[in-house]
């Protein structure tokens, strides 16, 4: 089976890093790109199996924390304590947006467009870096079910 083409995007964004845009990192880059929640380990493993693209579990793990270390994806911790990770679509070098965790199917989805919006009053030496905001409920397609 031969390997599907690739989008130019995923090689883009490695090139815009500076990066060497290796088969491992364009293929789980754009796997990131094309979904449209956050994926475990084990889903990006399976959808790039379907793909017809097979690499090792530690070339998986390092790809995903490199391109976390770029600032070309995020990684959120479930309540379930399943790591999942996202491409980070928008231009910002900060990862600053809500999640949303589905209590009935777990999965988790980024809500780019809803900001955290909160006044932070921290005791006089502190400084605020991030917050982090994890919304719970019914996600479209259970609530459907």
């Amino acid at each position: 089976m031969s390997a599907p083409t690739l989008t130019s995007s995923a090689r883009n964004r490695l090139l815009d890093v500076g990066a060497r845009a290796t088969p491992a990192r364009e293929h789980v880059l754009e796997i990131l790109l094309a979904a449209t929640r956050a994926l475990s380990h084990q889903e990006i493993e399976a959808a790039a199996r379907k793909q017809g693209f097979n690499f090792d579990r530690v070339t998986l793990y390092r790809v995903l924390d490199w391109l976390v270390t770029q600032q070309l994806a995020h990684k959120i911790e479930g309540q379930d304590r399943v790591w999942r990770f996202n491409a980070i679509t928008v231009t910002s070098t900060e990862h600053g947006h809500a999640h949303f965790h589905c209590t009935r199917c777990g999965q988790v989805f980024c809500l780019e467009q809803l900001e955290p919006s909160f006044a932070v009053t921290l005791p006089a030496g502190f400084r605020f870096e991030k917050a982090e905001l994890t919304i719970q409920g019914i996600c479209p397609s259970c609530a459907t079910d």
